[in-house]
């Protein structure tokens, strides 16, 4: 009888253990946030302040607005979820399933320009909260459905490589999509005018216009088939009780572990944000490369794709701690050599390799680690469990509110520097706003980071322990 038991649980593991097709469509679940979200943030501002002719001040209030809305509904969704009841599709996947649509259909209005003067304003301020409300719909569960496809550690992690491999080749295609379609729009600056300060208002093509429409609906349409390969490839396991969510945020936020493991990552992200949303405006305007600048773009998230498995290697290899120090401020030098050596081309192109290594880490590890102080949690408190949305929902919600802060700072301090909306070239200050905000800035958010990271608690032989603990939990 013990033997058929034994035997019984057995078939039963490896029936609920991931196959390579389940850790593939989890993976490719995530490349729709990831392809949407590397758009907005490279080309949104550019888009707001030479396409749709805002002035610098109205973009910087739609854009700290839209992040700062964005990051208070993740909480909210994560309190949603967690309420919500099981169905025979899961928890989860309902909530990515009818977000999906709606959320498509904002983020194409978000790259069109109205034929109104008045409301333009409002307009993308309606459409970017909107979208990012659904977007959060689909995101929050879906970072929450790594703890629900499996109980292991093991092929959590797997899936979590896969995954983040994915995200960063999603980073690709939405630089490539909305790059190269924009790119081929552009207007030809020195033909319109060699002098510095040329109004271009009138020289905004349709045709440019109509460039980030075809990109947009590129994009949406990969979002949904995405989202389709997600709910048909994956299952989602049942494996936690329903608990309070006051109690569990209570529990949540009172976790060391957590709260370290944010914070360190609230400032890295920053850093990146920074540097993600002024790098475009940064090689068009500082260093002249307005024919380049997608090219340069698209060669960082290349880089960034490639390196994910190295650096999957690595944490295993070296342990999770390890990798932050070394991944994390990898980029750091080659920052600093872009604004510092005379403008080159052939520079700009080393620093932006360099720059995907270090990008490739900062997505791979805090995605990584987070399950790690979830299986730390479960182990320190084993009769309060099914807190895993409060986890995710407030992990995003501090990482969006550092997109939100960075793309509200960055369009505010150009504006204060005398960023003039549809010109040939730039004064001096605007030039040294942005190699503070792609240079100094990200560097120092780095060294804070990596300061608080030190005192991050769960290292490889901790992580060994509670996985031990969860295994006899699980007997």
């Amino acid at each position: 009888t013990v033997k058929v038991q034994k035997s019984m649980k057995s078939f039963q593991e490896r029936k609920r253990a991931l196959t390579v097709w389940s850790k593939v469509c989890f993976a490719i679940g995530g490349a729709p946030y990831q392809i949407t979200a590397t758009a907005l943030g490279f080309f949104l501002q550019i888009f707001l302040l030479d396409v749709a002719l805002l002035d610098p001040l109205n973009a910087s209030v739609i854009l700290f607005a839209g992040r700062a809305w964005d990051a208070v509904t993740d909480p909210a969704v994560g309190f949603l979820i967690s309420r919500s009841p099981w169905t025979r599709h899961g928890r989860m996947m309902p909530w990515i399933l009818m977000s999906t649509i709606p959320a498509v259909m904002c983020y194409f209005l978000i790259w069109v320009v109205p034929p109104i003067e008045q409301g333009k304003m409002m307009w993308y301020l309606l459409f970017y909260c909107l979208f990012q409300t659904l977007q959060t719909c689909f995101h929050v569960p879906y970072s929450a459905l790594t703890m629900f496809i499996s109980n292991k550690q093991q092929e959590r992690d797997s899936a979590t490589a896969y995954r983040m491999t994915v995200e960063v080749l999603g980073t690709v295609i939405g630089t490539a999509v909305q790059g190269q379609i924009v790119g081929m729009a552009n207007t030809p600056y020195g033909f319109i005018s060699h002098q510095p300060l040329t109004p271009l208002s009138s020289y905004v093509s349709l045709s440019q216009r109509r460039a980030y429409m075809i990109a947009s609906a590129v994009i949406s349409l990969i979002y949904v088939l995405c989202a389709v390969v997600l709910f048909f490839g994956v299952r989602e396991q049942d494996t936690q009780k329903h608990v309070s969510f006051q109690t569990g945020l209570r529990l949540v936020m009172g976790h060391g572990p957590y709260v370290k493991l944010v914070l360190a990552f609230l400032f890295t992200s920053l850093a990146f944000m920074l540097l993600e949303g002024n790098f475009a405006v940064f090689i068009k305007y500082t260093l002249g490369f307005r024919e380049d600048f997608q090219n340069i773009l698209l060669v960082i998230m290349l880089s960034a794709t490639l390196t994910i498995p190295m650096w999957q290697w690595f944490l295993c290899r070296f342990g999770k701690k390890t990798a932050v120090y070394i991944g994390i401020p990898w980029a750091g030098p080659f920052m600093i050599l872009v604004v510092c050596v005379k403008s080159s081309l052939l520079v700009s192109y080393i620093v932006s390799i360099a720059a995907g290594a270090s990008v490739a880490a900062a997505f791979l590890l805090p995605w990584s680690m987070l399950p790690d102080v979830v299986d730390d949690f479960k182990v320190q408190n084993p009769t309060s469990q099914g807190h895993e949305a409060i986890f995710y929902s407030f992990y995003v919600f501090f990482t969006k509110f550092a997109s939100g802060v960075s793309l509200g700072v960055s369009t505010l301090a150009l504006s204060f520097a005398g960023y003039v909306t549809g010109v040939c070239v730039q004064s001096d200050s605007v030039n040294l706003t942005l190699k503070i905000l792609v240079s100094a800035a990200p560097v120092s958010l780095i060294v804070l980071g990596l300061l608080i990271f030190k005192m991050y608690p769960i290292n490889e032989e901790r992580r060994q322990y509670n996985n031990k603990q969860l295994q006899l939990l699980l007997r």
